[in-house]
Order: structure tokens, then sequence, then C-alpha cells
């Protein structure tokens, strides 16, 4: 089940939210939208971009018409990937981009954490969750020891995801994806 912890900046819960509502109501008066899509289309693990992208089209039309998004892609992850350790570790670290980050989980689940003011929001999401982050929000993502998502992002900028890093070492002080998957 989704849910919504909030910490202090030395990783002190403040708060734990496990209610659709209230963890979308609490994300949005800080300028994240957090929904909860229909995600009951049958797909195989294997799925590409192609089918995913039809699956979901009428989705991502609502969507792209909504904001504008130039381009889209999906992303999956499973524990047998060979570079999972480098693509965690590189999403671990706190950044920002220019652009909004937009993620659709078809399947899996992953963790945002959002740094905000003087404390840090851990959206733990799971498939049929829709997430954006406002551009410039400090933030990073997390799939876990052993990730297994797929997910459709999406893009204002041709470029796709690009960050910048704060070089803050806040995300060494917050539970990991594995331990809030548990909560």
């Amino acid at each position: 089940m989704s849910h919504l912890v909030v910490y202090d900046e030395v990783g002190n819960v403040l708060e734990l939210l496990k209610e659709y509502e209230t963890i979308s109501k609490k994300l949005s008066d800080l300028g994240v939208r957090f929904e909860r899509w229909k995600a009951d289309n049958e797909l195989s693990w294997d799925a590409g971009q192609e089918e995913v992208v039809k699956a979901y089209k009428e989705d991502i039309d609502r969507i792209i018409g909504e904001f504008g998004f130039k381009s889209l892609d999906v992303v999956s992850l499973t524990p047998e990937n060979p570079k999972k350790d480098e693509l965690r570790n590189m999403f671990l670290k706190e950044h920002t981009h220019s652009d909004f980050e937009v993620r659709f989980f078809v399947d899996g689940s992953g963790t945002f954490y959002l740094h905000i003011d003087d404390k840090v929001y851990v959206v733990f999401c799971e498939k049929g969750d829709f997430i954006s982050v406002p551009a410039n929000t400090k933030h990073w993502f997390d799939m876990g020891s052993k990730p297994f998502f797929k997910a459709i992002r999406f893009f204002l900028i041709p470029d796709g995801w690009v960050a910048q890093f704060t070089g803050s070492s806040i995300s060494t002080k917050i539970p990991e994806h594995d331990e809030i998957a548990i909560l």
C-alpha cells in the first residue's frame, strides 16, 4: 500500500500517513501531485515501451494534453539487472531538475524522497501511483536493493532526465526504500 512518511532532517519520524486521500492532500499542499490511476492492464513483465504506451494510451494522452510533455519513456528494472546497483546509486543522491519529474508506476514500487524546507517527505509509490514533483524540488529516488518496477516517465524537455546534484548528504540520514516498503 502506498504511504507517506515525514521525517525531520536528522531522520526522526514526524508523521506516517497511509490513506490515499490524506497523502494526496498533504502532498498537494506542497505542490506535489499524487494520484491513483487504474493500472489493471494485463502486461507481461517483459512488455516493451510500445506495448506499455498502447495499454495506457488514454491516460498518457490526457496527461500530455494537460502538461504539453515533449517526450516519454518506459523504464523498468529487476533484481537481475547487472547495472541495478550503479543505477540505484545514481538516483540516491539528492538533486533537482529544471523540469518537473513525473512518473506513473505501471508495476512494482519505488520511493521518492522530497526535501522541502526542513522536512523530508518520503512517498512509497506502487503500481497505479502517479506522482509529479515540481521543478527545482530537492529530491532523490530509491528503488531498493532488489528493484522491481516499471514506470512511464514524462518530460517537457527533449533531453529527458537531467539532474543537478546538490552535494548534500541528507539521503544518508533517512531510511532507504527497503525499510520504507515494510511500514
